[in-house]
């Protein structure tokens, strides 16, 4: 793996799992000493994660984590919703029967591995993590227009971060398993109409959970003490 990469990897992680809080600011030589690569690269992989959203840049104040907000977190739903229904219907229009085994795959994983870490309710399994993005992906997969998969994949990232952001309570009474099964059903049974309207349905309900959370208001009140 290169020093960008590298750099690029450890970064993402740490932004997308709530270790590197929103607006904290990214010494490139306090990274490049953490990481043991050089200021060029810690420059680079910035820059690579500037593209993606997870970090911005300040003429003279130098690159910070991308701040959050409940605004935000609205607009990323709706795209990604827009973006999901869309590679959803391409993909049930081409996915072949090699599409329909990784979803079905993805979904036995999924249903095998807790959502929440074990005696911890508010702490999400990384593992489940991985596996839900996974059967995300999967679903998706058999669209065959890869500007629309990669839209998928950078939004998918950033709805990853405000779950971990947020962690709302697991007790909330919602079946996420029924849901997911819903939704390979209508895809399966190559039924566009229903299969859009699940996974709108799906993420809107995500959505609401995190901007619920007190845990929102305290992200950004964090972010706010670290901007100033």
């Amino acid at each position: 793996m290169s020093q960008t990469r590298l750099v690029f990897e450890r970064l993402r992680a740490a932004i997308v799992e709530g270790r590197l809080l929103p607006s904290s600011k990214l010494n490139i030589a306090a990274l490049a000493e953490e990481l043991a690569v050089s200021a060029g690269a810690v420059r680079e992989g910035l820059a690579m994660l500037e593209a993606e959203a997870l970090v911005v840049s300040e003429p003279a104040r130098g690159f910070r984590v991308s701040p959050v907000s409940a605004l935000d977190l609205r607009n990323l739903v709706e795209a990604r919703i827009q973006v999901e229904q869309l590679c959803l219907a391409k993909a049930i229009r081409h996915g072949d029967l090699a599409w329909e085994g990784r979803i079905v795959s993805a979904l036995h994983r999924l249903t095998r591995i807790a959502e929440r870490e074990a005696g911890q309710p508010r702490h999400l399994n990384r593992e489940w993590a991985a596996n839900h993005g996974e059967f995300h992906h999967a679903l998706v997969s058999g669209c065959p227009n890869e500007w629309l998969l990669k839209m998928h994949q950078m939004l998918y990232q950033q709805s990853e971060r405000y779950r971990y952001l947020t962690a709302p309570l697991a007790a909330t009474g919602r079946d996420v398993q029924a849901e997911h099964q819903a939704i390979v059903d209508a895809v399966l049974g190559r039924d566009i109409p229903t299969a859009q309207a699940l996974i709108a349905r799906h993420l809107d309900h995500t959505a609401q959970l995190l901007l619920d959370s007190p845990d929102l208001n305290q992200a950004r009140e964090t972010q706010a003490g670290v901007a100033g």
